[in-house]
């Protein structure tokens, strides 16, 4: 088995997001990469969970890190009997999928696959850590394979020379088109806002386009109009932590307003990933509110006064009329349409992709 993650960049490795070594799971520290390339080692699923909870891992990351978390938790409970085994993974999938509420629906995908071949695997007697790792790769080779079906509709979007802005860090989506880019001899360039307060696009966009040798510019978060103005911005896009069925895309905090400045530039912004069912309105979505302390400071280091008060929703909520496109592995479809996108029978979401 080929594996899909070859030629893209460090960080996204399958060894180098998360990996269960057979008695702990070492998950790749985002909040300090790339100036120091540090693993967070969890010795439960617990600790796993609680990773997750504090951003060791985002975007995509979360969701490989849960099915090592799944892996680990078979392994902390082998010398029980079947039926304590299972309830113990069961356990551990509610804990696992819940650690952030605005994604609990797409990690329950996950961990449930992963419970489900876990218990294929005790019922025919055999190493359920290892059904649950073998199980993983698989699915992250098909999830890996389905985001560059994703990039080549994305790609298409991208004019030659163009310039292209992200939004926060979109994992596989951002080395997959990337990589898509260099095998058509696509030049683009590259802005990343730095998406505050924890950086992703200034640290792990920026890192990855290096990585792959695209002409990359961090801006901070305050410039996206002005760089689009300047700079001649051709397409704003991004991943989403939930994309409703009524074409509300949930994403990190700071979307919105890109997009509401791409719609009067008359810039399209194209959203990327598969709608969630688990979201038919956005009336379903949990906006998780994290520690205000923590936009009061910048790696580390106090910018406010000693009394100040923050303010830090996660995510926040662009409404489908800003949407120009949802790019999915089988095309793109309108923002108003994403009903369409199960009518094949796949994907994602659909019954042939729960074991995801």
């Amino acid at each position: 088995m080929e594996r899909q993650d070859k030629g893209l960049a460090f960080m996204l490795q399958y060894e180098n997001v998360a990996w269960f070594d057979g008695r702990e799971v070492r998950i790749l520290d985002r909040r300090v990469y790339p100036g120091r390339v540090e693993f967070v080692t969890c010795k439960t699923h617990q600790e796993v969970a609680r990773a997750i909870t504090d951003m060791v891992t985002q975007s995509a990351g979360p969701y490989t890190a849960a099915a090592m978390g799944m892996a680990l938790a078979a392994h902390e409970c082998r010398d029980r009997s079947a039926g304590a085994q299972l309830e113990w993974l069961e356990e551990a999938s509610q804990c696992i999928s819940h650690a952030r509420p605005t994604t609990v629906s797409r990690m329950k995908i996950i961990t449930e696959g992963c419970l489900a071949a876990a218990r294929r695997a005790i019922e025919a007697g055999g190493d359920a850590a290892q059904a649950v790792m073998d199980h993983t790769i698989e699915a992250n080779n098909l999830r890996y394979s389905r985001v560059r079906s994703t990039a080549k509709y994305l790609v298409d979007m991208f004019p030659d020379n163009g310039t292209v802005m992200t939004q926060c860090f979109g994992e596989t989506i951002v080395g997959m088109m990337l990589k898509e880019c260099r095998e058509r001899g696509k030049a683009i360039r590259l802005f990343c806002p730095e998406t505050r307060p924890y950086f992703q696009g200034a640290r792990l966009t920026a890192t990855v386009c290096s990585d792959m040798g695209f002409d990359v510019t961090v801006i901070t978060d305050n410039m996206p109009a002005a760089v689009m103005r300047n700079e001649k911005v051709d397409v704003f896009t991004s991943a989403a932590d939930a994309i409703c069925l009524d074409g509300y895309v949930v994403n990190k905090v700071g979307t919105f307003q890109i997009a509401i400045v791409a719609k009067y530039m008359g810039v399209p912004y194209f959203v990327t990933g598969a709608p969630d069912p688990g979201h038919p309105t956005v009336d379903t979505v949990t906006i998780e509110m994290r520690d205000p302390e923590f936009v009061l400071q910048a790696m580390g280091t106090r910018t406010a006064a000693q009394g100040v008060k923050g303010y830090y929703p996660s995510f926040d909520i662009t409404p489908p009329h800003l949407v120009s496109g949802v790019v999915t592995d089988s095309g793109i479809y309108a923002p108003y349409d994403l009903k369409r996108y199960f009518a094949r029978g796949e994907g994602e979401f659909s019954p042939s992709g729960l074991n995801l």
